[in-house]
């Protein structure tokens, strides 16, 4: 596949992007050099921009998080996130499954993802024996594991709780390390026998919802740019639109040897053989 040395490369090819923001626009802390550039650059050429990402709170938590960076409502024309789906899903069941879900809820997660549940009349409990059903956000600390939480998946799972997981990441880049993400959990779940539906990439309502917001109906003028083969490029191949992988997210230990560097290409070939999953294109980072 062709690695780009930025957007501007392919900027004429699209007419509506959908950008993953960990890993792409920012590392949890600072937007990445030129990012907010070529923001600027795609509103003057007239593209429309919808940002996706897997966090596990709403839309209006994400959004004073990206201003608190310098990354504004005049840099995109439209947000969305994997908590908004969460919120949705439970306000308003999209299945059978949801529908059965109960109105007891756990919840596994910080504080700060709590908007998840607004408006929703939800009793939330802290014990899973007295819980209908849970809900994953992730983890409350960075530096937190799986084994931090097995006590209490354990729990629920020897209740056959079922779980919502409202970020299907498996890890996330925070400053310049890694955490583990609500999608880790939500497998051990799994593995532990537990019932888990997901929401946000790579899963298709989600996308569905993008491509409502941004009112682009030729899906080939659409790209879909993100760090992660396993949610970004796989939910871009799955819903029909180009995928580019930006290579200094969380594979940029496999595929480069430092932060903004080309990949190698035998790597990343290596490495979206090995997912399955293939972009249209790769760049280095997220810039002009």
């Amino acid at each position: 596949m062709p690695v780009h040395p930025g957007i501007s490369a392919v900027a004429d090819r699209y007419d509506g992007y959908i950008l993953d923001l960990w890993g792409v626009l920012h590392n949890g802390v600072e937007p990445y050099a030129g990012v907010i550039d070529c923001l600027e650059r795609l509103k003057a050429a007239g593209k429309r921009v919808c940002l996706l990402s897997n966090a596990p709170r709403r839309r209006a938590g994400v959004v004073a998080k990206l201003e608190g960076m310098g990354i504004t409502s005049g840099h995109y024309d439209h947000l969305m996130t994997s908590g908004e789906a969460t919120h949705d899903a439970l306000a308003d069941p999209p299945d059978a499954w949801h529908a059965a879900l109960g109105r007891r809820c756990l919840h596994i997660g910080p504080p700060r993802d709590q908007d998840v549940f607004e408006g929703l009349g939800l009793e939330m409990v802290n014990d899973p024996a007295l819980a209908d059903f849970v809900v994953n956000t992730g983890i409350d600390d960075f530096d937190e594991t799986i084994a931090d939480y097995d006590p209490v998946l354990k729990a629920c799972a020897e209740r056959s709780l079922p779980m919502v997981c409202a970020n299907p990441d498996l890890v996330v880049v925070v400053g310049t390390k890694m955490a583990i993400c609500a999608g880790m959990l939500a497998q051990r779940y799994e593995e532990l026998g537990g019932s888990v539906r997901y929401h946000g990439k790579p899963h298709a309502p989600v996308y569905k919802r993008c491509f409502d917001l941004l009112g682009i109906s030729d899906r080939t003028r659409i790209v879909a740019v993100g760090d992660s083969f396993r949610t970004d490029v796989a939910g871009a191949n799955a819903a029909g639109i180009d995928a580019l992988l930006v290579t200094s997210g969380i594979h940029l230990e496999e595929l480069a040897t430092a932060w903004g560097e080309h990949p190698d290409p035998v790597k990343l070939a290596a490495a979206a053989a090995a997912s399955g999953h293939v972009p249209r294109g790769a760049i280095p980072r997220f810039h002009w």
